[in-house]
Parts: structure tokens; C-alpha cells; sequence
């Protein structure tokens, strides 16, 4: 295997591309905590940890997964279970991004290098709550909701009111769309005992459970603009994510699953990005 595949097998592996997700949300709570732009060094390490976060909490759940993965005809040509690469890779993946993470907390705050193994802790053992709650959807969501409260900790080194509000924003769109991801699986996670609101639910009632996550995420969007005193372009942020939120459930509603990928992926990739560009715009229009 030449080095170039082994690195494409490696970002396959961590799903690099997904990082989109929560990486924007991080840096929001950054600017808004700087109330504009922040130091070159506390992008850089807030860069460093989620990045360093989201590595290890997928080359663990890849992991945790591999049986399943290996069973499963969606997911069976993915680098582990098709021998692209051995679990020591994939080891070697969650101590080095595990490690990244608490470094950069170091350098960030006390309270950040405090917290990083609670936040590692619970990305991590994601993996693991598909085997006993159909509610994992929201585990996962929390995991990523820490982004906004991180990068806020980690310019202000204190907690406040508007990144919990956006945080639980996320939360509850994060579970939205991992429900509708989930419905490719309803019959392989029934078949073999793993826990999912479709699996548990059915697809009609797993996809009004996703449109109330949708609908409370679109609620704390709104609400944190309002306590940040956004403007113009944070309030055409908060407009552009419901109309996004709105289109995920157009795409898929009826169970269509073949557009589960527009939905899932790019749908969601520019409500972040989007996000992040307005709330900066905002920022710097307000100086």
C-alpha cells in the first residue's frame, strides 16, 4: 500500500470530510466570546482539539463497531472491516487525537485542560450506547454540542448563557439528522439487537421524532441570535439553517433513502458553514 492510499484509508476511516459539522460551531462560540476576532494562538489550539476530539471519538467508535461494520453489507467495505487497515491504525488514531486534545486544552485554560477528559470520556463512550438506548441519537448530539461551549471556554475561561443555548441548538440537530441517517439501518440494528429511534420506533414515528429535534434546534438557533444581539447577518444565519433544517425533511420524508446523503451530508455541511460565515459577518459589522 503506497502512503498516499494509507493516508486517503486513514481519513476514510475518521470520515475527515464530517468534521464541517462541528468545527464552525466551535469557532462561533470562539468570536463571540472575543466579540470579533480572536488571537491567532487560540484558533490554532481550538483547531488543534477539535479536530484532535473528533479523530479519536471515530477511530474508537470504528472500533467499537468493527463486528457490526463487518456484518453489515452497508458498511462492510469501510478500511477496518474490509482490511485496508488493522485496529492497531485505528489505535494508533484515538491516542494521538485523545492526546491532542488534552494538549491543546493545556494551552489553552485550566478549565479547558479540567474538562477535556469529562469531553473525551463522553465522545468515547458513544460508541457504546446504540447496545442500550434507542436514545443514543441525543448522546451524540451532546458530544457534538460541547464544540460551541469549548470554543467559548476557551477564549473566556467561563461559562455563560449563550453558548449552552447554542450548544443545545446543536444538540437537537445533531439528533435530528442522526435519526434520519439511521433509517438505512432499521432492519440490520432490529436483526441484531442494536438500539435506534427507527429501529425502536418504525420509520413514520422515528421521522416526527427527527422534525421535533429539527424544530427545538431551530428554537435555540433563534434564541441565541437573540442573546448575542445579532444583526443583520446572524439573523439571515438563523433563517438560512431553518431553511435547511426544512429542505433535510423535504429530501427525506416518506423514507425516501436515497437521498439520505443529500440530506445527511451536504444539507447539514452548508448549514454549519453558513453559520459560521454570517455570525462572522455579523461580528464584523457591528465594530
Amino acid at each position: 500500500m503506497s502512503f498516499r492510499t494509507f493516508v486517503a484509508n486513514l481519513s476514510e476511516l475518521v470520515v475527515f470530510p464530517h468534521t464541517v459539522f462541528a468545527l464552525p460551531f466551535a469557532f462561533i462560540g470562539v468570536l463571540e466570546a472575543a466579540s470579533g476576532w480572536p488571537s491567532g494562538r487560540v484558533v490554532f489550539w481550538v483547531l488543534v482539539a477539535m479536530v484532535g476530539a473528533r479523530t479519536a471519538a471515530m477511530a474508537f467508535n470504528r472500533l467499537a463497531d468493527l463486528p457490526f461494520d463487518a456484518a453489515n453489507p452497508r458498511t462492510a467495505g469501510r478500511p477496518l472491516p474490509s482490511g485496508r487497515l488493522r485496529p492497531v491504525h485505528a489505535w494508533a488514531l484515538v491516542l494521538a487525537g485523545a492526546g491532542a486534545l488534552v494538549a491543546a486544552a493545556w494551552q489553552l485554560n485550566p478549565l479547558c485542560l479540567a474538562l477535556s477528559p469529562l469531553a473525551l470520556a463522553w465522545v468515547l463512550g458513544y460508541s457504546y450506547t446504540k447496545r442500550f438506548t434507542a436514545l443514543s441519537h441525543l448522546w451524540l448530539g451532546l458530544g457534538l454540542a460541547m464544540a460551541p461551549v469549548g470554543g467559548w471556554l476557551a477564549v473566556s475561561g467561563t461559562f455563560a448563557l449563550p453558548p449552552v443555548v447554542l450548544a443545545a441548538a446543536v444538540a437537537f440537530w445533531v439528533a435530528g439528522f442522526d435519526v434520519l441517517y439511521s433509517l438505512q439501518d432499521v432492519e440490520f440494528d432490529r436483526r441484531v439487537g442494536l438500539y435506534s429511534l427507527p429501529a425502536r420506533w418504525g420509520v413514520a414515528k422515528a421521522l416526527w421524532a427527527s422534525r421535533v429535534f429539527h424544530g427545538l434546534a431551530a428554537v435555540g438557533f433563534a434564541a441565541f441570535a437573540v442573546l448575542v444581539h445579532a444583526r443583520l447577518w446572524g439573523s439571515l444565519a438563523v433563517a438560512l439553517a431553518w431553511s435547511l433544517l426544512l429542505v433535510q425533511h423535504l429530501l427525506v420524508g416518506n423514507g425516501r433513502l436515497e437521498r439520505i446523503n443529500a440530506a445527511f451530508f451536504t444539507a447539514n455541511g452548508i448549514l454549519s458553514l453558513s453559520m459560521l460565515a454570517l455570525f462572522s459577518l455579523d461580528i464584523i459589522s457591528g465594530k
